[in-house]
Parts: C-alpha cells; sequence; structure tokens
C-alpha cells in the first residue's frame, strides 16, 4: 500500500493526530496497545499511522507512559491581572486530577505566539487552554493547527477539535440598554477599553442591538486618545464639557476614574448619570457610592474549562461544544433605574 510518505516530509506523533482528528496521548496509547482507547479512536488512528507511513520512536511510546500530565495554560499577558479566579478554578479542578499547570504569557506579536506553541508541542503538553480575550485571527490560526484538546475560556473560537466555555456579554448589554431605554434614557455612552478589544465587540454589538430594538441608532463610544497615558487624565478633561445620562466601563478601574472624573467636575452619581461596570470586582464595593456592575462566575469558568478538558483527554464523548454561564445583574448605588 502506498502512503503519503515518500521521503518528502519527515511523519511525527503530531501529524498522526491532526489527522486522526485526536490527542498526542490518544495516538501515544494506540502505539501502546493501551486499552483505555474506544475502539473507533483506535482505527481512526492506525488508519492515520499506515496512511502516513509513520513509524513510531521511543519518545512517541514514552507519552502514553508518563506518570504526569501537563495542561499549557496560554494568556495574554494584557488580560492576566483579571485571571485570578479563573485560575483558581482551573488550579482547584487540576488537582483533582493530579494534572501539572504550565503558564505561557503572550502579547500581540504573531512571532511570540508561534514559539510558544512550539514550546508547547516540545513540552509534550496534553492540552491547552486559553484565555481568549484579545487573540488575532492569526493567533488562533496558530493555537488551531496544534493537534491537541483545546479549551478557550471567554469568547467563542469556531474550530473542530475545541471547545468553548463562556459568557454572553452581547446579550448582558441588550438587556441592560433595553432597560435604561424603556425607563426613557436617550444618552448612553460606552468607554473604549483598548485591553479588551473583543469585548468591547461584543458590548458594542449588544448596546447597537438594544438601540435598533427602538428604532435607534447607537453613536456613544467615547474612544481614549493614545496620546493620554490613563483613561482617568482624559475623562477629567472629557467630564468639564460633557455630561450623559449612562455611562458604561468595562473594568472596575475605569469606573472608578469616571466616578472620580465625574466628582471632580461637580457631577453627582447617580442624580445626574448613572454610572454601570461590566465585570464586577470587591472594588466596585469598596467606592462609594458602591457600582453596579454585573457578577461574572470566573471561578466557574476556569473549572468548567478544566472539567471539560478532563473529558476531552479521557475520550470521552464530548457533545457540547459551547458551555455558557450565566451572568448576574448587580443594581447598586450607582444607578436610580
Amino acid at each position: 500500500m502506498s502512503t503519503l510518505n515518500d521521503g518528502k516530509k519527515k511523519v511525527t506523533i503530531y501529524s498522526v493526530a491532526h489527522e486522526a482528528g485526536v490527542s498526542l496521548a490518544t495516538v501515544s496509547r494506540v502505539i501502546n496497545d493501551s486499552s483505555l482507547v474506544k475502539e473507533e479512536t483506535r482505527k481512526r488512528v492506525e488508519e492515520a499511522i499506515v496512511k502516513l507511513g509513520y513509524r513510531p520512536n521511543a519518545i512517541a511510546q514514552g507519552l502514553a507512559l508518563k506518570k504526569t500530565t501537563t495542561i499549557a495554560l496560554v494568556i495574554p499577558d494584557s488580560s492576566f491581572l483579571y485571571m485570578g479566579k479563573i485560575i483558581n478554578g482551573l488550579l482547584d479542578v487540576a488537582k483533582i486530577y493530579k494534572y501539572n499547570i504550565a503558564l505561557h504569557t503572550t502579547s500581540s506579536s504573531i512571532n511570540e505566539m508561534s514559539e510558544i506553541i512550539d514550546n508547547i508541542v516540545k513540552s509534550r503538553a496534553d492540552g491547552v487552554i486559553v484565555y481568549n480575550d484579545c487573540l488575532t485571527e492569526q493567533e488562533v490560526a496558530v493555537l488551531n493547527s496544534f493537534s491537541t484538546p483545546m479549551v478557550y475560556i471567554g469568547h467563542k473560537i469556531k474550530a473542530d477539535e475545541a471547545c468553548n466555555v463562556f459568557v454572553d456579554y452581547k446579550k448582558a448589554l441588550y438587556e441592560l440598554t433595553d432597560k435604561y431605554i424603556q425607563e426613557g434614557y436617550k444618552d448612553i455612552v460606552l468607554i473604549e477599553d483598548k485591553k479588551n478589544p473583543m469585548m468591547m465587540d461584543e458590548l458594542l454589538q449588544g448596546i447597537k442591538k438594544g438601540f435598533k430594538k427602538h428604532n435607534k441608532e447607537f453613536a456613544g463610544l467615547i474612544e481614549i486618545p493614545d496620546n493620554y497615558h490613563n483613561s482617568y487624565d482624559y475623562l477629567n478633561e472629557y467630564f468639564k464639557d460633557n455630561k450623559h445620562q449612562l455611562v458604561i466601563t468595562v473594568r472596575d478601574s475605569q469606573a472608578m476614574a469616571v466616578l472620580n472624573a465625574c466628582t471632580e467636575n461637580g457631577i453627582s452619581i447617580p442624580e445626574e448619570t448613572d454610572l454601570v461596570c461590566v465585570m464586577d470586582s470587591r472594588y466596585t464595593d469598596m467606592v462609594r457610592p458602591r457600582i453596579s456592575s454585573f457578577f461574572i462566575p470566573s471561578y466557574d469558568l476556569g473549572a468548567l474549562a478544566m472539567r471539560v478538558m478532563t473529558k476531552m483527554l479521557n475520550d470521552d464523548e464530548v457533545k457540547e461544544k459551547e458551555y455558557q454561564l450565566s451572568y448576574i445583574y448587580k443594581n447598586k448605588a450607582s444607578t436610580k433605574v
């Protein structure tokens, strides 16, 4: 029987995993004749081995014999500060299954992402969990080319071998906008957050949908100029000449910047302006007035992502590719509605 490997290109265990649509660990189990592999999966891997003309080496055979399971966690460095509870959820489940976690942080450089993927491959990680907040399409493509179980937290990615654990921010902002417009609010603005481009896109979609429902068009995005080092400096200048009925921010630091800027310029919250922060934190309860916000189940996002990963690693059937968690709107002292 002829194979695809006629000496032109070296075939590796990664090639077999990609061809069969399984993890590296699964290929290694088949090579070692493990009883843990389903017959259907075993047949698919064996067919891929024959098709590609793969010859297992000692490293590939040893993969299934290693005692530890390693999960690579990829986090954009701009999101690291907001990952605490998510990481706690991941770690607690990982401890139950005695998994090791290898942490990788990345900037916006596609070359750096390629290096991270290369390191993940060399470390023989069994699975990859990605906090997807500002990854580019190129970076996602590089990640998806790595034939191993993949779980994305935060924002949905369309990939055959990947699962998604997320919160529907678009729906959250749609409901908030709809409620305020029904109460007679017309002047609603959203403060730009350059550190969370994907979330910003979802929030904008939600607000625009809310306006469209009432035959209105949203034009209230407040963009922070690049020449300002922080939001507060710009907002303090902005609110000298502007006042809105509702101001929405993504992060707690932005919400506090708005609160302080409004106070400095004699704008009373919530008497003159309502203020809502999308991502709830302990700091939204420490300021006065306490800032209305959305409770996001961060710990559960991490725990569920790791639990889904365990199913993928054990070749359990993962019927759902998308796992949506609920948010809770917490109406506090910074809003009248």
